[in-house]
């Protein structure tokens, strides 16, 4: 079968008959020739300006104010260093709270770091929009500069002076009862970092200079105050408080409870309320009598044998849980009543704990005697408070500590004393024959000596170079002590034998060393000098002795005889001085 379709030809144009226009490639359009033109022309550019430009410092950059852009590094540095160096030593004014401060650079130690400074401005920028803009709009770089440690320092101090002040905490007085607020205020302090910077840098641009403060924002904001004030301090002082002891209850009154509270920042702006003891001795003397001191455990000597007297465990208030109760009874809702909490005070010594001290045995006795009637009551009465004291290992035995005020309360009597080199009288005197006792006893047992002193001038009953004195203040409060330290791991123990005409003090324990003491010369003597008086019953005629130089060495043995140690203590008695009674 024959197919009637007729078969594609392909369209030949006529002779003369011209066809339609094939498009041109892109790349041979005239725009495009003409774009490409203008990038490689560009490019051009730009590679020889980099390639001119190569080495030297970034166009358009500037230091202080100084142009250095297109110069190359060494012209830089030493452009800089002409324009700069002259500004170190003009004086700056530094604005410092409401103070100028004075300032020179140079005089403070600043220094430029030129070569720093011009590597800090960069390299030449590889970005062809940063180069074109650096022909139009400058860069400032930061001058590098340097200062001797501490240098600074005075400056700043003086800023601090004059700018540091401390934020004040917001809180509540008292006008009589009625609670007064206090609000809060903002403080500042200098910022010493940046400060430190501006004073090393700012110099260059500017000829006077702020320096940063840093505020300093209290805790506490006024509503705080304000709400504390109303349902704390006003409940607080409404009215009178008690507080309940065991058999005695004691009344704090409104102005008594004002003048004891106190208020501290509590969170969120608030205050939070708290009780001064030491401003509630009104409470602390009525409660007093429900209190029961202890007694430390001590030893008795009876038939010259140790033995314990037993411990005693005291009760005291608990005044921290005593006043967060009456603080708590005092506020809103409070009943304005509250029981008084107490705690046990076990003893620092206790029975069990003395019995296992080994205090066995005599380990150091000294005896000294020849004192008048008023000075020998003096003697027994310390004699009686200190005897059967216990001084643990380690520990150091105080005299006017353990005693505590020697006065006409406690028993003493008016008698005689060396006051300034002279013979006076005083309630308590005579306690120094007691002291140097007491010395001698532990010099003997071993005992380190921490802290005594001789007496001003020569007293023949006493050994020379090893005598020692004591006083205190009306108060109690100590002037000269005598201490002693008890380095072994035994206890020791202090009994004292008094009579009319003499004291011993004994020191028991466990024997460690044996002790020799070594008397040394007499030299470099002075003659007495007069003193005169008026003439009355106070005034006794006295004839005067001469002061000297003399020593002691004591010599510390183990009980094998081996030397532990030898240690001179050398003395300077002043002359005892005449005494003449004018008229």
């Amino acid at each position: 079968m024959v197919s009637s379709t007729p078969e594609p030809t392909e369209y030949l144009p006529r002779v003369g008959e011209v066809g339609p226009a094939r498009p041109k490639p892109w790349w041979r359009r005239p725009a495009t020739i003409a774009a490409a033109a203008v990038l490689l022309a560009l490019a051009v550019l730009y590679v020889l300006d980099l390639a001119l430009s190569s080495g030297d410092v970034p166009r358009g950059t500037t230091v202080a104010g100084v142009p250095i852009g297109g110069l190359s590094e060494s012209a830089a540095e030493q452009k800089l260093r002409e324009e700069l160096t002259p500004r170190l030593s003009r004086p700056v004014q530094v604005l410092a709270g409401d103070r100028e401060i004075p300032f020179v650079p140079a005089d403070a130690g600043v220094r430029v770091d030129f070569a720093a400074t011009v590597a800090g401005a960069g390299s030449q920028p590889l970005n062809p929009w940063t180069r074109l803009v650096s022909l139009f709009r400058d860069r400032e770089t930061a001058v590098v500069a340097e200062a001797n440690p501490g240098s600074l320092t005075a400056t700043l101090d003086e800023a601090r002076a004059a700018v540091d002040r401390p934020a004040v905490e917001g809180g509540i007085r008292f006008d009589g009862t009625t609670p007064v607020p206090v609000d809060p205020q903002t403080g500042q302090t200098l910022d010493l970092a940046r400060a430190e910077d501006v004073l090393r840098t700012g110099w260059a641009t500017s000829p006077r200079l702020t320096l940063p403060v840093l505020p300093l924002a209290p805790q506490t904001t006024p509503e705080g105050v304000r709400a504390a004030l109303d349902l704390l301090a006003r409940p607080a002082v409404a009215g009178p408080a008690t507080v309940r002891g065991d058999g005695r209850d004691a009344t704090v009154e409104p102005a008594q409870l004002a003048a004891a509270l106190t208020f501290q920042p509590g969170g969120n702006g608030t205050l939070t309320a708290g009780l001064d003891r030491a401003r509630l001795g009104v409470l602390t003397d009525q409660l007093a009598p429900t209190e029961k001191p202890g007694q430390d455990a001590r030893m008795r000597f009876d038939n010259d044998r140790p033995a314990v007297v037993p411990s005693v465990d005291g009760r005291a208030i608990d005044w921290d849980q005593t006043l967060t109760g009456l603080l708590q009874a005092i506020g809103p809702g409070g009943n304005r009543t509250t029981e008084a909490r107490y705690v046990a005070v076990p003893a620092r010594i206790t029975t069990d704990r003395a019995g296992q001290l080994g205090i066995r045995e005599v380990i150091g006795e000294f005896t000294t005697g020849g004192f008048a009637p008023d000075s020998g009551v003096n003697i027994r009465v310390v004699a009686e408070e200190v005897t059967g004291a216990i001084v643990l290992p380690g520990e150091t035995f105080s005299l006017n500590g353990y005693t505590g005020p020697r006065e006409a309360a406690q028993g003493y009597v008016e008698a005689g004393v060396i006051e300034e080199g002279v013979p006076e009288r005083e309630v308590g005197g005579g306690i120094s024959q007691f002291a140097t006792t007491l010395y001698n006893a532990a010099y003997f047992a071993g005992m380190t000596d921490v802290e005594h002193k001789e007496h001003s001038f020569y007293i023949s009953r006493y050994p020379a170079a090893r005598d020692a004195t004591v006083f205190q203040n009306p108060d109690g409060s100590s002037v000269i002590d005598l201490k002693f330290g008890n380095e072994y791991p035994t206890g020791v123990a202090i009994q004292t034998i008094w009579t009319p005409k003499s004291i011993t003090v004994r020191l028991w324990g466990t024997r460690h060393v044996t002790v020799e003491s070594v008397t040394g010369p007499r030299g470099d003597y002075v003659s007495p000098y007069t003193v005169t008086k008026p003439a009355g019953p106070e005034c006794k005629p006295a004839r005067g002795k001469p002061g000297f130089r003399t020593s002691d060495t004591r010599i510390v043995r183990d009980l094998s005889g081996r030397e532990i140690s030898r240690t001179t203590r050398t003395v300077r008695y002043d002359p005892e001085p005449t005494v003449r009674c004018a008229g």
